[in-house]
């Protein structure tokens, strides 16, 4: 067996998994009928049923993430060029 791995895409796993949840076929069904592994149909289910509190979240907390990498790489940033004003003051205070 030397067959490559089939990729889906993330519209195609949310339509099974939707399928899935509706219940009005069986997994056994969706699975034959769009050609993938029942248990591949009970993955992508219990994964949208895992995130779908994340969906209905107010994005406070990704937000508050966001900028607190932000904050932190410009802090970097600041320090970095810091060291790099210092180095050169030095440098051509010497000089003087």
């Amino acid at each position: 067996m030397t067959g490559k791995r089939k990729r889906h895409s993330a519209e195609f796993k949310a339509k099974i998994a939707l399928l899935g949840i509706k219940g009005e076929q069986g997994v056994n069904e969706i699975a034959s009928q769009y050609q993938i592994h029942p248990g591949q149909v009970t993955q992508w289910k219990k994964q949208l049923v895992e995130q779908l509190p994340e969906l209905f979240s107010n994005g406070s907390r990704r937000a508050a993430q966001a900028e607190d990498g932000l904050r932190d790489r410009l802090y970097q940033e600041i320090g970095q060029l810091k060291v790099e004003l210092d180095f050169l003051k030095k440098k051509f205070g010497e000089r003087d």
